[in-house]
């Protein structure tokens, strides 16, 4: 079943959404706003992401950019906004397409089925899915954690850390973007989040947490996975 993560905060057209999706038998979760949706998303993985950008907690171009710091799933934009430069802005963050409000349901059905098309011809790239240390692997399609033969429970908030550090492989992460994009751009201050979830997952896979070979720390700057 294809999953719609729906992103809007008019209780009515979310009602006549999840309406229309049910009846064609797609799988429906709905966030009201942003940080919801970036827990959502991460939480669910849904197939497409149809996304409101007034949002009352975070402008939607930031979501926009806080899905696609870690994934490739499509996001349509459904707003009321018609100047071109907030086209432009949300198709620059990453957006698959820009539908104006107030839209047909036929044609957003249309663009919908298009972008679930357009995913399904992309071949997944087996260097992106699993990845294999001397300590640990990690399945990240299957979301499974496997440490000296060992399944390693992780959180969702977890997986979701650890999958935006091991898809910038070699790269360092800067503080403020992993906490834009799991926790959300209202707490891109609060550093004491990264320490808490970077010690729980040294915890459960390093195996020398007090010095990590795999999850590195540039103190005041961010973080970085070496394989």
């Amino acid at each position: 079943m294809t999953r719609v993560l729906v992103v809007e905060d008019d209780p009515q057209l979310v009602r006549a959404l999840v309406i229309n999706l049910q009846a064609r038998h797609y799988g429906v979760d709905a966030a009201p706003d942003g940080a919801t949706a970036l827990r959502l998303a991460a939480a669910r993985q849904p197939d497409v992401v149809l996304l409101d950008l007034g949002l009352p907690d975070i402008d939607g171009v930031d979501v926009i950019r806080g899905i696609r710091g870690w994934s490739r799933v499509p996001i349509l934009v459904l707003s009321a906004r018609q100047a071109s430069e907030e086209k432009v802005s949300a198709l620059d963050a990453g957006a698959d397409d820009y539908i104006t409000k107030p839209f047909s349901m036929d044609e957003l059905l249309a663009r919908l089925r298009a972008a679930v098309r357009r995913t399904e011809d992309i071949p997944l790239v087996p260097e992106t899915t699993l990845v294999e240390t001397q300590h640990f692997t990690l399945d990240l399609l299957a979301k499974k954690a496997v440490r000296d033969g060992r399944d390693i429970r992780l959180t969702p908030t977890e997986w979701h850390l650890l999958e935006i550090l091991v898809t910038n492989q070699g790269r360092l992460v800067s503080q403020k973007q992993l906490l834009r994009e799991v926790w959300g751009a209202a707490q891109s201050s609060k550093t004491n989040y990264l320490r808490v979830y970077m010690a729980q997952l040294r915890r459960k896979l390093e195996p020398d947490p007090a010095h990590p070979r795999h999850l590195i720390t540039k103190p005041g700057m961010g973080y970085r996975f070496e394989g």
